[in-house]
């Protein structure tokens, strides 16, 4: 059962009732991430999330964690493309107390400068982390040769560059902006009292201002030709990321798109997974995945190999694509994708947090789809056609962007490009 509220200053409060449940998940979601931001603030949305856990005017960040984990409960945040999230999972009894740290970290962060110089240093590792892990680093690469030149290209994380222009008044300018009433969505999951709950809510956000909603830049497409990213590092394997551009979270083919990811490398029963791994030995993991924003999509092929492997590897994967556009999938195979994606579906849900994220992200995009039985209906009505359709065009050359890392040589990189070809 939902129950969905919106405060009189444009606060939107979605309960998601799981009777019987002893855990609750709270989450307090702001449609504020990398896609808001420029090449002078990139990462910023980022940066904000880690220091909203510095502590607030009346709790430490000690007083923010004990608070919390004092009572068995986890703690946490994270910033994507469109949205920041900053979440609880608590025993239910315990539910304005993580609603009280959680509005409080929100509301009335201090952001102290001594933290902002210390939380930057942070991110510095966490670049450099990222960097030192060639399978992640990709996909970073792969991002900034589809989203050309476009924010959903820039790093979540930042750069050391940008994060050294960014000071406290540019962070509170940010938070002004964007933590506002009409951006914000308190999602909770559980056994929880709707009335009484969204009381409380009430009595801790109210007094913020209404204000205007900032808007994102949009993507329009105009690739005509592949293109290609070959970072050279000495690495144990060559990593691979392939992304095509594919439809948004709003486009009647979304289903459609989810299907033909899991036929092609969703699972371990997938042809990449089966063709690549199983049957050829070229790679530990491959895998598909999709991307759907509010605007647009992408669809992902991901795996590691040898070097001396690569070239075949492509040649299998590029194999594939190409028949999935042009052979009609058997009605067997097409069913074990909806029930693998409706058996993913509703056991993925029966946990508290889990239903919080998929139903927060949902709302804070202004999906109004967010019912697992019209998901269900959905599904049902893709039909194999539909699939063809959609992989004819998403799998065209010119929609061709690719990644990799590794040790090539010149006539290395010159004989891949004329393997990833559609």
């Amino acid at each position: 059962m939902y129950h969905k509220s919106v405060l009189p200053n444009g606060l939107k409060v979605m309960i998601v009732d799981m009777p019987h449940m002893e855990s609750v998940a709270l989450g307090v979601w702001i449609a504020a991430g990398g896609r808001y931001e420029n090449t002078q603030n990139t990462g910023i949305s980022h940066y904000l999330e880690h220091m909203v856990f510095k502590g607030t005017k009346t709790r430490s960040t000690r007083n923010i964690k004990e608070s919390i984990e004092g009572i068995g409960g986890n703690l946490n945040g994270f910033t994507d493309e469109e949205a920041t999230c900053y979440y609880v999972k608590i025993p239910r009894k315990c539910i304005e107390l993580g609603l009280d740290v959680l509005s409080d970290m929100v509301i009335a962060p201090k952001l102290n400068v001594t933290d902002l110089e210390k939380e930057r240093g942070v991110i510095y590792e966490e670049i450099k982390m990222y960097k030192d892990r060639p399978d992640h680093y990709v996909h970073q690469l792969l991002a900034e040769l589809l989203w050309h030149k476009h924010p959903l290209g820039m790093p979540l994380v930042g750069t050391e560059e940008t994060l050294d222009k960014i000071d406290r008044a540019h962070m509170e300018e940010y938070r002004a902006r964007f933590y506002t009433p009409a951006n914000i969505v308190i999602c909770a999951c559980g056994q929880i009292d709707q009335d009484v709950f969204v009381d409380q809510v009430k009595r801790r956000f109210s007094r913020l201002e209404e204000k205007n909603a900032p808007h994102f830049k949009k993507f329009t497409s105009k690739q005509k030709k592949p293109r290609f990213n070959f970072y050279k590092k000495e690495t144990e394997q060559t990593h691979l990321s392939i992304g095509l551009h594919n439809v948004s979270r709003f486009h009647p083919d979304k289903y459609t798109s989810k299907l033909l990811h899991i036929i092609l490398g969703g699972n371990m029963s997938s042809r990449l997974f089966h063709e690549v791994r199983e049957k050829k030995g070229l790679a530990y993991d491959i895998s598909t995945s999709v991307k759907h924003y509010s605007d647009t999509g992408a669809f992902i092929i991901s795996a590691g190999f040898d070097h001396k492997k690569v070239s075949k590897a492509i040649e299998i994967i590029t194999k594939e694509l190409k028949k999935i556009k042009k052979i009609r999938i058997k009605e067997d195979e097409f069913r074990r994708a909806k029930d693998f994606y409706k058996g993913q579906l509703s056991m993925g849900l029966e946990d508290t947090l889990n239903r919080m994220l998929w139903t927060g992200d949902k709302i804070v995009a202004k999906e109004i789809n967010y019912n697992i039985d019209e998901i269900v209906d959905s599904i049902n009505l893709v039909t194999v056609d539909m699939v063809k359709d959609l992989a004819g065009k998403v799998f065209k050359e010119s929609n061709m962007n690719a990644a990799l890392i590794g040790p090539f040589t010149k006539k290395d990189q010159r004989s891949l490009r004329s393997k990833l070809r559609l």
